[in-house]
């Protein structure tokens, strides 16, 4: 998906909303777990007709997966194939995180864009470049790098001062000359939303992804005030506030709802 199209169906739909596909079977409602062979793959497929509607992305955290096993994987493969098959408008990230030395990386990329046939991937770029430029080598692929987390440990490394400037500016900064806006984004925590106006400067039109919304506090009014541009760029996300919004037999149209909700609250945004 190239950046123009994904502006279009931020532009259709009237969001900028990224569903976070993080399924956990303890938290899988029980009548899924009992009567379906792939739980996950079940549970995910109903997550995702629910909100097609009313998002544009889709990013499943490969780590849900993993933890199953060969099953899980199976069920990542699968889910995968019905968001292309299904909803190929939608924009697709595959939540891995990966980040090693060039060979590595290489394959890396190889299986999230060539296999799976992801439209993204998330990347840790401290080994530097060797481990990011894999990424940027298929055309209407992107990486997306982690910039500045919203999670508390954020403060160990990437808020440290190098020569009175922050770590996670210079990792932006540095990020940026490898790639464009048409194939790099940058994963930018919502709880740390005053932020975004110096990453902007640095940045000023590259597409941000930004999780923490809602169950991790961040606030969405807050985030588009200081991150919001002409082309919007912003892919927020919400996983468990959605995906888990209910734990019955309702739990798909629950979904649906806050997903509903949430693209409501973004329309005032776009103009």
């Amino acid at each position: 998906m190239t950046r123009s199209q994904l502006i279009e169906q931020i532009k259709i739909k009237k969001n900028f909303l990224c569903v976070g596909l993080d399924p956990d079977i303890e938290k899988i409602p029980k009548h899924i777990l009992a009567n379906e062979d792939d739980p996950i793959y079940e549970f995910n497929k109903r997550i995702i007709d629910a909100t097609a509607d009313h998002c544009v992305s889709f990013k499943p955290n490969t780590a849900f997966y993993e933890a199953y096993g060969l099953l899980g994987i199976a069920s990542l493969e699968k889910t995968l194939k019905y968001i292309k098959q299904n909803y190929p408008e939608h924009f697709l990230i595959a939540d891995a995180k990966r980040g090693d030395i060039g060979n590595t990386s290489t394959m890396y990329a190889k299986a999230f864009f060539q296999r799976l046939n992801c439209d993204a991937i998330t990347v840790a770029p401290y080994m530097g470049s060797d481990s990011v430029k894999p990424f940027l080598n298929y055309e209407n692929k992107w990486a997306i790098v982690l910039g500045l987390t919203s999670n508390e440990g954020s403060a160990d490394f990437q808020q440290q001062k190098i020569n009175g400037k922050e770590l996670y500016l210079n990792v932006i900064e540095t990020c940026a000359s490898w790639g464009t806006k048409d194939n790099m984004m940058f994963v930018v925590g919502a709880t740390k939303a005053e932020m975004l106006s110096q990453i902007r400067q640095i940045v000023p039109e590259h597409f941000l992804l930004v999780p923490g919304v809602g169950a991790q506090g961040g606030s969405l009014s807050e985030v588009c005030k200081h991150g919001l541009i002409k082309d919007i760029g912003l892919l927020v996300n919400s996983s468990r506030g959605i995906i888990y919004a209910s734990g019955g037999k309702d739990f798909a149209e629950k979904a649906a709802e806050e997903a509903k909700k949430m693209a409501n609250e973004m329309k005032q945004f776009i103009k």
